[in-house]
C-alpha cells in the first residue's frame, strides 16, 4: 500500500468528525516517520485536520528504565507504554484532550507539556506503537516493512557509524524479539513498503 491510498483510507474513516487512531509502526529505520509525516501533510492539504504523536516522546529517563540485554528486559521495556495508553489513547477514545510531557532526549527527563484535540486523525508514530496491549485501542495498524540492511544503513547514517553496536546488539535484537513474539506484522490492517511506498 502507498501513502496515497493510506490517506484515502483515513480520511474515509474520519468523514464522520470522529477521532481516528492509526499507529505507525516498524522497526528502526523502516521510515516510519518518513510515512507520518506524508500522512500528516497530505491529510491537512485536503482538509482533514491530523496531529502526530512519537512513541520516541514516551521513552524512559535512564533512572527508570530496567536493566538487561535485549533477551533480559520486557518488550519496548525503555518505552513508557502504560502511560501512551493512559494520557493520549484512552482519553482520544473518549473525545477528550489528551495531555502529556514529551521526553526530553537531551535533559534526559519529562519536559515539553504538549496535547492533542480530538475529533481528528491522530497518528501514533514508533516501534513498539502496536504491542497487542495497545493494538485494540486503534481504528487502524499499519506496519511499514523494510530491509535490514537498509534499516541499519539509515539508522547509521542519522546516528553515525559510533551507534552501529547499539543498533545491532541492542535495539535491533530488542524489536527482533518484538516482531517474533507480538507479531504486529501479522495484525496489521496495512503493509506499507519501506524501502519504496511512503510517499
Amino acid at each position: 500500500m502507498q501513502a496515497s491510498d493510506l490517506t484515502s483510507a483515513l480520511a474515509a474513516l474520519h468523514a464522520t468528525d470522529k477521532t481516528v487512531l492509526v499507529a505507525i509502526d516498524g522497526a528502526g529505520g523502516s521510515g516510519k516517520s518518513a510515512l507520518a509525516e506524508s500522512l500528516w501533510t497530505r491529510l491537512n492539504a485536503f482538509g482533514v485536520p491530523a496531529a502526530v504523536v512519537h512513541v520516541d516522546d514516551f521513552y524512559l529517563p535512564s533512572a527508570r528504565r530496567p536493566r538487561g540485554g535485549p533477551s533480559e528486559m520486557p518488550i519496548g521495556g525503555n518505552f513508557d507504554w502504560p502511560r501512551l495508553r493512559e494520557q493520549v489513547l484512552d482519553p482520544l477514545r473518549r473525545g477528550e484532550t489528551a495531555r502529556y510531557d514529551r521526553y526530553d532526549w537531551l535533559e534526559d527527563d519529562l519536559a515539553n507539556a504538549h496535547q492533542v484535540l480530538p475529533g481528528r486523525v491522530v497518528i501514533v508514530e514508533g516501534i513498539y506503537s502496536s504491542r497487542r496491549e495497545l493494538a485494540p485501542l486503534y481504528d487502524m495498524r499499519v506496519w511499514v516493512d523494510c530491509p535490514r540492511e537498509l534499516r541499519l544503513s539509515r539508522g547509521l547514517k542519522r546516528d553515525g557509524e559510533a551507534a552501529r553496536g547499539r543498533w545491532e546488539d541492542d535495539w535491533m535484537p530488542c524489536e527482533d524479539r518484538y516482531i517474533r513474539e507480538h507479531r504486529p506484522q501479522e495484525y496489521a490492517d496495512a503493509i506499507v513498503n519501506g524501502a519504496t511506498g511512503l510517499t
